[in-house]
């Protein structure tokens, strides 16, 4: 199955003179099922429809390039928020960008959804236009936005889109396309789980719904304002359950934005047939002479098996999006993709990735969550595990073994995140053991993320004590077969609660775990997040505590300089860090210190002498 069409001649080869949708996209055209504008096309074109796609538009002519399209435009930032895509976590611009050809930096727009839609409103007038993807999923109601540092409205009011869709978008997209095939009104569709609409105040008409307090209220630069800003949020990830959750409303001066409940996950079934559809697996042929989109070599020969996230970490965005109940594909569905890609012309026999969201999860976290959802007030691994989760790896490790068996496969490994306090809890070390033999590439990547007790709390982690039995037993089973391996702690500096304090104790347990990273995370507040939340207002929006908030550009600074005190370049800021703290305990040159003493400086020192 070729490419979608790209330009216009593309699309009149094929016989068209419209296409029924355009999506309009931030990121290069990449057809493959880790990219999402490849997904929502293909689901598309299987039920009937015309698509084309308009990849990083800049001017006019490249927005009128297969001019109106007979249904609407669907636009999205890119696999990742366009702000996070341009900036680091200190607001510097990045010097590249895995999702543009040849990596090239800033060439989708900040705000690239904003943008999008604009000019297609000031090129097309009243057109249908719909919003999905991740930046306009983590932005639908009024958001923090760490780069104005201020709340921005809803981007389904700044955008001036017609309907939001957020989650995985592929059940909600084909409803909709058949509706307005069938020629209603896209701003009569508001009765479509997963998606946002808005609507006049004067024309609302009252519900059951959970109210958030207003965009004028928790916009407020004051004490009030935010822990209006925390209480909106509360509801905004409670009422984020397919199973329980209800139309959520927030008012935004003379409108409303209204989300209906969250789309159902996909069965298992509609998974596979997702995954079955005829993807190309690759960039864009036009982009090679740009030196291709680097974006694709990390998942070219991987294979998502799952979706969801029941970990539901609070920095991570993942479980606002695509939900806590966890969906998977069949084996059959897995196998045959893993078949495709042995038969690729430049794949050498190595299956990066068996993964997802958190790849160690091929089942719901328990009983009960099938039929009342997850739990509003609860994680169900963090700060302990419930004791109603079930433990299980036998499914995943039975489609490991299967996949591992494929002749031209040599070797199947697992690079995304496995949850460590969900494997050190299973009982039967069978996965364990031949997750240590079989599946790792020499480094194995895992997310403690700190070691403080009172940042992991804030973080949504278990103790470190969880991360401590899982490593002395993966190091043991490591040692049993005389495999050099190693774990790849991924580690967080400054995140909502950590005190300079904190970072010490983190500093300390490097050193003493004899661990000296080459990356660590800086805490980046991107929407949608619980701890961006705490960021922003100083409160856990779950008891509404007072949170402790490294702000200061210096003392972001110190702490993750911290996390590499090695470092010589890093000397000054570790210095000024201990001293801030009265550790002068861990100044010298003894096997406890962090950091050696700054040298006195050569000048000669005046002489006090008394003359004689």
């Amino acid at each position: 199955m070729p490419f979608l069409p790209i330009t216009k001649e593309d699309m009149l080869e094929r016989g068209w003179e419209q296409p029924d949708f355009v999506i309009v996209t931030g990121d290069a055209y990449v057809d493959h099922p880790s990219f999402g504008t490849a997904i929502i096309s293909r689901v598309l074109e299987n039920a009937g429809y015309r698509v084309c796609i308009l990849s990083q538009p800049k001017t006019d002519a490249d927005y009128m390039r297969f001019g109106k399209p007979k249904l609407a435009f669907l636009v999205n930032g890119g696999n990742i928020d366009s702000m996070v895509a341009h900036y680091t976590a200190a607001k510097k611009k990045r010097s590249d960008d895995a999702y543009t050809p040849g990596g090239k930096a800033g060439v989708r727009p900040d705000r690239a959804v904003i943008v999008y839609c604009k000019n297609l409103r000031r090129i097309f007038g009243s057109v249908p236009i719909a919003i999905g993807g991740l930046e306009a999923s983590l932005r639908r109601f009024a958001h923090y936005d760490y780069w104005d540092d201020k709340v921005r409205p809803s981007i389904l009011i700044d955008s001036d889109a017609d309907l939001l869709m957020y989650g995985m978008g592929e059940k909600h997209i084909v409803l909709i396309a058949d509706r307005l095939a069938a020629g209603e009104d896209i701003k009569n569709i508001t009765d479509v789980k997963g998606t946002c609409y808005k609507v006049l105040t004067k024309d609302y008409k009252a519900g059951p719904v959970k109210e958030c307090p207003s965009f004028l209220a928790v916009s407020e630069d004051s004490e009030r304002g935010k822990r209006d800003y925390a209480k909106s949020c509360k509801i905004q990830q409670e009422e984020h359950d397919a199973i329980r959750g209800k139309t959520v409303i927030q008012r935004h001066g003379d409108k409303i934005v209204v989300q209906n409940p969250p789309m159902e996950p996909l069965s298992t079934e509609e998974m596979d047939e997702v995954y079955s559809l005829p993807f190309m697996r690759d960039y864009h042929p036009s982009y090679k002479a740009l030196g291709g989109v680097p974006g694709i070599e990390e998942v070219k020969f991987s294979i998502i098996h799952n979706r969801g996230c029941y970990g539901a970490c609070n920095f991570c965005s993942l479980a606002y999006h695509q939900g806590r109940q966890i969906s998977c594909r069949s084996h059959e569905s897995v196998i045959e993709e893993a078949k495709v890609i042995t038969e690729m012309p430049d794949f050498k026999g190595y299956i990066h990735d068996v993964g997802g969201p958190t790849a160690n999860f091929r089942a719901p976290s328990c009983e009960a969550q099938l039929k009342k959802g997850l739990c509003a007030d609860r994680k169900c691994l963090a700060p302990e595990k419930c004791p109603a989760v079930k433990v299980d790896h036998s499914d995943y490790l039975s489609l490991l073994r299967k996949l591992r068996s494929l002749p031209k496969i040599k070797k199947v490994f697992i690079r995304s995140g496995i949850r460590f306090d969900y494997l050190i809890a299973d009982k039967d070390e069978s996965f364990f053991k031949e997750l240590v033999e079989h599946h790792i590439s020499g480094q194995l990547k895992v997310a403690p993320e700190h070691c403080s007790e009172n940042v992991l709390k804030r973080m949504g982690k278990p103790d470190i004590s969880v991360y401590n039995r899982f490593k002395k037993r993966f190091y043991e089973l490591t040692g049993k077969i005389g495999k050099k391996q190693f774990l790849v702690p991924y580690l967080m500096s400054s995140h909502p609660g950590s005190t300079i304090n904190d970072a010490i104790e983190l500093a300390l347990f490097l050193k003493k775990e004899g661990l000296h990273p080459e990356q660590v995370q800086d805490f980046y507040p991107t929407p949608g997040t619980v701890s961006t939340c705490m960021f922003y207002t100083g409160l856990d929006p779950y008891t509404m505590e007072k949170v402790y908030v490294p702000k200061t550009p210096k003392e972001k600074a110190e702490q993750r300089a911290l996390l590499q005190y090695f470092r010589p370049e890093n000397k000054e800021l570790v210095l000024s860090a201990l001293r801030k703290a009265g550790r002068y305990d861990l100044i010298g040159t003894g096997k406890n210190c962090l950091v050696a003493p700054s040298k006195p400086n050569n000048q000669r020192r005046p002489n006090f002498k008394k003359k004689r």
